[in-house]
């Protein structure tokens, strides 16, 4: 091989492993079944280690899909000084009655489109900006976890027919009218006791979040 070749690698990620299929920079040359590795940190690494072995005089191009394992595969092997595309799954093109998926050929795919130049690249965000990203996503779950533990409450409420009779539902006026309330039975005030306390938990949460996010996005760029 000359040391203008390229070697496409294909990855298909998942929590505890990563199956691998690539193929040579030459006319005709057909796709090839890795195997499966761990998808520890040291496993990848010694991964490019053995294609850079083999292949000593080609650039390592790799590829794999977005998903929930992050970004992390590639700044590992661009900081090996590989090349590595991060590509979202709802642009990789489908044959008509592809239907059959499998780890194997979900590799195999993805290191032949990656040499025929038929996949689109996302944008990988700084580990910075993940950061933020993963602090305003904190942040969106405390609120949708208030606003389920206010949906329980009112329910509590509507099963008793309770009704408050003021105007600004979650004032300060209306949690001291729902810490004063008396259920018809011990054990349904021990659960409005259980919900108030949560409310009351998942407020300062938030405000915790809030103050956070508000902070850390004055120093961000």
């Amino acid at each position: 091989m000359n040391k203008h070749n390229i070697l496409f690698i294909g990855l298909d990620t998942h929590k505890e492993f990563v199956e691998i299929a690539y193929i040579e920079d030459q006319r005709g040359a057909q796709a090839v079944h890795f195997g499966r590795v761990s998808s520890a940190k040291a496993s990848i690494t010694r991964l490019a280690r053995q294609f850079q072995s083999k292949y000593p005089e080609a650039t390592l191009h790799f590829v794999y899909e977005a998903g929930p394992c992050g970004y992390w595969i590639y700044r590992l092997l661009t900081s090996l000084g590989h090349c590595c595309y991060v590509i979202a799954p709802s642009l990789i093109p489908k044959k008509p009655g592809e239907k059959i998926k499998t780890d194997k050929r979900d590799a195999l795919k993805l290191a032949r489109l990656l040499k025929s130049e038929d996949l689109t690249a996302i944008y990988v965000p700084e580990p910075e900006d993940e950061a933020i990203r993963d602090l305003s996503r904190a942040r969106e779950t405390a609120m949708k976890d208030l606003k389920d533990a206010k949906y329980q409450l009112k329910a509590l409420q509507l099963r008793n027919n309770i009704n408050y009779r003021g105007t600004a539902n979650w004032s300060l006026k209306h949690l001291r009218w729902l810490t004063e309330l008396i259920l018809p039975h011990p054990s349904q005030q021990i659960v409005l006791q259980e919900y108030l306390q949560t409310i009351s938990e998942r407020i300062a949460r938030l405000k915790r979040l809030d103050n956070e996010l508000e902070h850390h996005v004055k120093k961000w760029r």
